[in-house]
């Protein structure tokens, strides 16, 4: 019985696997192939063309840039305004947190297209349209989740008797914050700045609508390349959009498998 269950337990994980890495690994061979005809199950030929076409199109190019640019701003100015709200959220009792606290979910529960519509035409009041701010907030809105409930789960966790400690031996409130909070709070942080990263990274929607055609990222220019340039130069493109998210889910696996991804979302 152990077996078989054991059995099961890896078909599901291999399944898993495939179904999270298979897109990938269909990209990585177009991306190379010069010549790919049915039903062959790999290409008659490889070519690094579509690698230097990326790589010489000064657009496509400016393109990975900006969002290079983008993602590091968007997730700072996360982290100065939404930390300290984190905190607030968990060690102060105030008239209507619980309410801000679900509220924050209202971005993400409507279709984010109607919003985006919505902002454009306060953009275009306040003059922020197709500018480098204006692109700013509208990525800065789909890290506000992330930003602040996962914080704030991991300031809620820390034993108050820890900080109640310090300050019993003559520390300040910067110093308990600095010493003790902080640091144990640290992993949710971590998790949060990362998971805001790539929501910065790979919008797309609102980018388009308030930044174009003066600021373009990967994300946006991926609608163009899928029915302007050859399949090869968009699987280059996907690949080149996928790395930075691989790398940062590969270097903070350890909190997300520890579950500090999961508790960040059971704030009460």
């Amino acid at each position: 019985m152990t077996v078989v269950r054991r059995a099961g337990g890896a078909v599901l994980a291999a399944l898993l696997a495939l179904f999270i890495l298979g897109p990938l690994l269909w990209l990585l061979p177009h991306a190379f192939a010069d010549t790919w005809r049915y039903p062959d199950l790999l290409p008659q030929g490889w070519t690094l063309r579509w690698w230097s076409t990326v790589a010489d199109n000064p657009d496509l190019v400016a393109a990975v840039r900006w969002s290079f640019v983008f993602a590091p701003v968007v997730t700072l100015l996360s982290a100065v305004i939404c930390l300290p709200a984190a905190y607030a959220f968990a060690r102060r009792d105030f008239p209507g947190r619980r309410f801000f606290l679900v509220a924050l979910f209202s971005v993400n529960a409507f279709p984010k297209i109607g919003l985006y519509a919505a902002m454009a035409s306060l953009f275009y009041t306040l003059n922020l349209m197709t500018t480098f701010w204006g692109v700013v907030v509208v990525q800065l809105l789909g890290t506000v989740v992330f930003m602040t409930w996962l914080p704030a789960a991991a300031f809620a966790a820390v034993p108050r008797s820890l900080e109640e400690a310090a300050r019993d031996a003559g520390a300040g409130p910067l110093t308990v914050f600095r010493r003790v909070t902080l640091p144990l709070a640290r992993p949710g942080i971590l998790v949060a700045l990362i998971m805001s990263f790539l929501a910065a990274f790979d919008e797309a929607q609102g980018t388009l609508l308030v930044g174009a055609p003066t600021y373009t990222t990967m994300p946006t220019a991926m609608y163009s390349m899928v029915t302007n340039y050859p399949e090869g130069v968009a699987a280059v493109f996907s690949l080149l959009l996928s790395v930075p998210s691989v790398l940062l889910m590969l270097g903070v696996r350890r909190h997300i498998m520890g579950g500090h991804l999961a508790e960040g979302f059971q704030l009460r």
